[in-house]
Formats: structure tokens, sequence, C-alpha cells
């Protein structure tokens, strides 16, 4: 029997626009939406305002004194528009960023030179190349005169969820591999549900020569341009989820749904407009209760044991409890089932409240060996299916589980809580 499919919902509850899977009454991912002037992933020319060596990172301006931070670490192959780029960088240095962290708390909003365009099924980013190589290029960019990158031929990157045929059949596609020439091509996993590559390769196509116009046009525009403007978060959300995991996409915000109308003119998006004022779209799916589900600290397991959720300033930690679970006459066997299902709801609530970093995990103490591998086994089968890099790192000699998760935005709680 083909598992049920989750829906998307775009809709509006205390003054916040969210954009969030949900699937059998629960809340998978969710975002809330990123406004303002300086949007993750929009592109500028901003001015270095100053360096700090002590600390590794330049403040760049991208306009009306708006500072963010950017690690020197990453800077050798960046794109300067003003003079000539010998790999160090000033303050008074015009360069090529793009938006790559909000700012959270008292933390600047973060840029990076490594510039990229997203779409549905692939990922474009300009070549690296050495600062080195300009004067025999002829222009002031690292990557030449025009921009385009000369580069020997590379290999693509494929995601690693896909299978290794499947991963195979990307990286000999010639048409891939002429697009993978000018710019680093990554294929998403949502690529692995096309039945032809035509629309890959045609987003491919369209992404790089959206980047390398981008580039090529950088030192003709004056400083704190804006040369690329993030689409609405919304439809970033969605095409950053997995087409398996959802049906259609379900709004009732009219302005919304004639964007979204728009955009399904280049994918096959299935969308709906939601009408019954009677009943709101957040109502019909009790959105406000399963949000505070995600902002409380206690989660319940349907076995009747439960996890207790705790946010430090070095760490997050989850505490597995039995419960209201009425013990069998195996203690073993109840800690193996209590954890098992336990590991499957943290996995559920690491992606769900983003949360990254350092997790611990205090599941139910087992002494079999091979119950512990199982729980460690099982645990990590769940973490594959993340869309963001998590990893279970080992088992601690106390019991404790380390699980990794890469940050890529801030998590839900200070989305929500912020806004």
């Amino acid at each position: 029997m083909t598992p049920e499919k989750g829906k998307i919902l775009i809709l509006k509850l205390n003054n916040k626009l969210l954009s969030m899977l949900i699937k059998d009454g629960r809340i998978l991912s969710i975002q809330v939406q990123r406004g303002g002037e300086y949007a993750v992933g929009s592109i500028y020319i901003g001015k270095v305002q100053s360096i700090s060596e002590n600390i590794g990172a330049a403040f760049v301006d991208i306009g009306q004194g708006y500072l963010t931070f950017l690690p020197l670490s990453e800077t050798r192959h960046a794109l300067v528009t003003n003079r000539r780029y010998d790999g160090k960088l000033k303050a008074g240095d015009e360069i090529l960023v793009q938006v790559n962290k909000e700012p959270v708390k008292t933390k600047l909003a973060g840029v990076t030179t490594r510039i990229s365009l997203a779409g549905k099924y692939a990922v474009v980013e300009r070549k690296k190349t050495d600062p080195q190589d300009e004067q025999a290029d002829g222009g002031k960019y690292p990557d030449g005169a025009s921009g385009r990158a000369k580069a020997p031929k590379s290999l693509i990157q494929v995601s690693s969820k896909l299978s290794r045929i499947r991963q195979d059949s990307f990286r000999s596609s010639e048409a891939l591999n002429r697009i993978a020439q000018e710019v680093q091509l990554i294929v998403r996993t949502n690529a692995g549900e096309l039945a032809d590559m035509e629309p890959l390769v045609t987003e491919a196509e369209a992404l790089k020569e959206q980047l390398l116009h981008i580039i090529e046009i950088a030192d003709k525009r004056t400083c704190f341009s804006c040369l690329h403007r993030e689409k609405p978060g919304f439809l970033n959300f969605i095409e950053n989820a997995y087409t398996t995991e959802y049906e259609e996409v379900v709004t009732d915000i009219p302005e919304i749904y004639d964007m979204l109308r728009e955009y399904q003119k280049q994918t096959d998006l299935p969308v709906r407009f939601y009408e019954d004022k009677a009943l709101p779209l957040y109502k019909l799916y009790s959105v406000e209760t399963r949000i505070k589900e995600l902002l409380d600290k206690k989660v319940w397991l349907k076995s009747g044991g439960y996890l207790v959720i705790e946010h430090t300033e070095a760490l997050i930690s989850i505490d597995v409890n039995s419960g209201k679970y009425e013990h069998g006459r195996d203690k073993e066997e109840t800690a193996l089932k209590i954890n098992l299902e336990a590991a499957e709801m943290i996995a559920v609530h690491l992606r769900a409240r983003n949360l990254s970093g350092m997790i611990l995990v205090d599941f139910i103490n087992m002494k079999t060996n091979a119950h512990k591998k199982q729980l460690m086994d099982h645990m990590r089968s769940l973490l594959k299916k993340d869309s963001v890099t998590a990893d279970v790192v080992d088992m601690t000699g106390l019991g404790l589980v380390e699980i990794t998760r890469k940050k890529i935005d801030p998590g839900f709680r200070e989305q929500y809580e912020d806004k």
C-alpha cells in the first residue's frame, strides 16, 4: 500500500506568513517567511568596511549601513569589482557577496563569496579559480574578464541520498557535463524522481545563464546594487521539500495563490486555493496546536513515554523517559521498544524544530550490545532521510548518543518568536 503523502500549507497566523509540510496531523517541516530587503539568497555589491584579523572576518556593508559578517577563510576566490584582486581583502574593496545567514539576536547576518543559485532539481555555483590566474585572463575577475570559468572539466556533485545507479546516470550525462564546464553543478535529491533528465537539464541551463550574467555585469554596477533578489520564502520552501512527501500545495491567501499559479507554469506543481471562510485553513489543520507542540519542551510518545528537549548555550539535550508506559516483564525489551519509538520522534523534531549543532540524547539505559547496535543503526537510517546533513557520532560510555546536525537557518523557535 502506497503511503499517504502530506500537504504543503501556506497561511497566515498571528501576522506571520508560515509555510509548512504537514502529514498525519504532524508538522514535518515549517518556516516563518523571511522578509526584509536583505533576504537570504539575495546577491549584492557590498563594500568592506573593516577587517578583523583576530576573529578572521570582514565586515561588509551591503547597503544603507546594513553590516554583514564575511569569514576571511572563504575570500580567496572573491570577486572584487573596483581593483585587481590579489587574494587579500582590504577595507574599501567592493565585493560580490550573497546573504547566506539571517541575523540572530546580536549576531549580524552572514554573507559568502561563494555565489550560487538554487532551483527545484539543481544548484549552480560560481567556480573557484586562483586569483593569480586573472593576469593570464586579462581582467580583474578571478574567473577571467567575462566572469566565465576556464577551469578544467569537474565532476558533477550529486545528492548522496540518491541511489548509486541514479548518481552515475547524472554524472555521465553529456548535457549536464557541458553545464558543469562553466559552473559547479549540484544535482538535488528531487531530481531522482524525474522520469527523464529534461526538466533537470532545462533548469540547470537556465540557472547557469542567470549566474553567469550576474557575474558578467558585476563590475558595471555601482556599489550596494542588488544583482539578484531571492524569490519569496514560500517558493524556496517548496523547492527544498522532497516531492515524494507531499501531494499538493494549499493556500487561502489570494495573492500567494496567484504567485503559485504563475510558478506552476514552470513546473508540474499541484496547487489548490482553499476558500471555506467558516473554517480557516489554520483551524482545519489545528496549526496552533501543532505549533505549540513544537515550542513545548515535552513531547509525548504513543507508548506513553516522552521526550524532554532542552536548549543550552553549548548544545541541545534530549532526555528519553518511559513515562506512563506499562513495564512488561522484560525491562530490556521495554527499553528497546521505547528507545526505537523515541528515535523516530527525535528525527521528526530535529527537522521540524530545525535543531542544529551538538545534540545529546539520553536514551533509556540498555545492557545488551545487540540492542544498542540496533538503536544506533535505526537512528542513523532515520537521519539519512533528513534534507539537512545530520550524523550519529557515537554512544558515550555513559550511554549518551551524540548527534550533529548542520545549521542552515535559525531554529523554528528563533524564527517564530523573533518575528
